[in-house]
């Protein structure tokens, strides 16, 4: 799974999908809605389709974001659990079975290059990109380069939160689906849930400014 989740990073983060109300998704009223949150907790289910390995890998978890700057996405793998966790100063990505942590400092570049906290970034979704509504969801071309994204499509979802799924493509054809479940918001998650405090014997990298 390590190869997959660094190819997320250096890229830039269905089921449960109800096509009679994916109309009603505008990007207004995302931007309504984001105004309103303080904190985002789910589920997830992600497909990664990579183009020149001609595979689907398939990932389940949990999500938990507090906004303006903290995220914290928990893959449950057998062979390589995984936690991508964003404090705010860092990035790092910690996988449990192999006891390694990798750390980078984060800033407004790599916000840009990393599909798992672009959830976080919709509140500015009309100044960020060119919106196509359609019937079945919205399609977003990012205004600015944006780590070799092409296109990102969102889907509704009939509960409080209005996403129910994301569908980025790459340059490469390369195609990330992230699909929401249980999504709860303003559930007051506290600040020490997005502290990485390593297990005894964890080896940490750091990355680099």
């Amino acid at each position: 799974m390590k190869h997959i989740i660094l190819f997320l990073i250096s890229f830039f983060v269905l089921s449960l999908y109800n096509p009679s109300n994916a109309s009603s998704l505008k990007s207004t009223d995302i931007k309504r809605i984001y105004s309103e949150i303080r904190d985002i907790r789910g589920n997830f289910i992600q497909k990664t389709y990579l183009k020149d390995l001609n595979r689907t890998d398939t990932y389940k978890g949990d999500f938990f974001i507090k906004f303006p700057s903290r995220m914290k996405w928990h893959y449950r793998d057998r062979k390589d659990e995984t936690e991508v966790i964003i404090n705010g100063q860092h990035m790092i990505l910690y996988q449990k079975n192999q006891r390694q942590a990798l750390r980078q400092r984060f800033d407004a570049h790599l916000y840009g290059k990393t599909p798992v906290v672009l959830l976080a970034g919709l509140g500015n979704i009309e100044e960020d990109f060119n919106i196509e509504e359609r019937e079945d969801g919205l399609i977003l071309r990012p205004k600015r380069s944006s780590g070799g994204i092409v296109s990102i499509m969102l889907r509704s979802s009939s509960g409080e939160f209005p996403i129910g799924s994301l569908i980025i493509i790459d340059g490469r054809s390369n195609r990330i689906e992230i699909t929401l479940r249980d999504v709860s918001i303003n559930t007051g998650l506290p600040d020490s849930l997005f502290e990485f405090v390593p297990p005894e014997g964890t080896s940490i990298q750091d990355l680099g400014p």
